[in-house]
């Protein structure tokens, strides 16, 4: 076996370092189409919000970030951890529950793909079964992705199976199991609105 000597060889295992380094600090798999650079620019989350929460200023889009990150800069929650362990953090410290409403994040179980879990913040509540999703990392690239569609696959209906919409693939990705919704204060679901009459 020969060794790489000189300014090549080193540049080469700087490299590999690198790469190596990168695939070992990536914290949000799985890996669907990355955005295309020619999409029109999203715009902030647009959706009706409670008078009592004020959201934080987003992250530029251009920011680059881990989905965790993003979640706590975007929602204003105040926790740590790998994405997967949001859920027990915020109990007892945040509402959680399984229904989505905007500002609240999405939390997803650690899987083979997800070795960390993932969080996302919603941005829209289109329907029982489908949201809008804001994210970092989703590509494993640490980019900001913005207005992704989420479909809830659960028999349930209770947002604990979930997939996502892979746009360059224009298909569904794979089945991820979600833990449900953590909500920053005032930003709980009207649960009253389903009693009425």
């Amino acid at each position: 076996m020969t060794h790489a000597t000189g300014a090549k060889g080193t540049a080469l295992m700087t490299f590999a370092g690198i790469a190596l380094l990168g695939s070992l600090l990536a914290a949000c798999e799985p890996r669907p189409a990355p955005e295309t650079a020619s999409a029109p620019a999203v715009p902030a989350i647009v959706a009706p919000q409670s008078a009592s929460f004020q959201p934080p200023a987003p992250p530029p889009d251009s920011a680059r970030m881990q989905c965790v990150t993003y979640a706590r800069a975007a929602t204003g929650l105040d926790l740590r951890g790998d994405a997967w362990y949001w859920w027990e953090a915020a109990d007892g410290r945040y509402g959680r529950g399984p229904e989505p409403s905007v500002y609240s994040v999405l939390v997803l179980a650690q899987g083979v793909r997800l070795a960390r879990g993932h969080v996302a913040v919603v941005r829209e509540v289109l329907d029982s079964r489908r949201i809008r999703v804001d994210h970092a990392n989703w590509n494993n690239d640490e980019r900001i992705v913005k207005d992704m569609l989420v479909v809830d696959v659960s028999a349930a209906n209770d947002w604990t199976e979930v997939k996502f919409w892979n746009e360059r693939a224009n298909s569904w990705g794979n089945v991820y199991l979600a833990y449900g919704f953590v909500y920053p204060p005032g930003t709980e679901p009207d649960r009253t609105a389903a009693l009425a009459p």
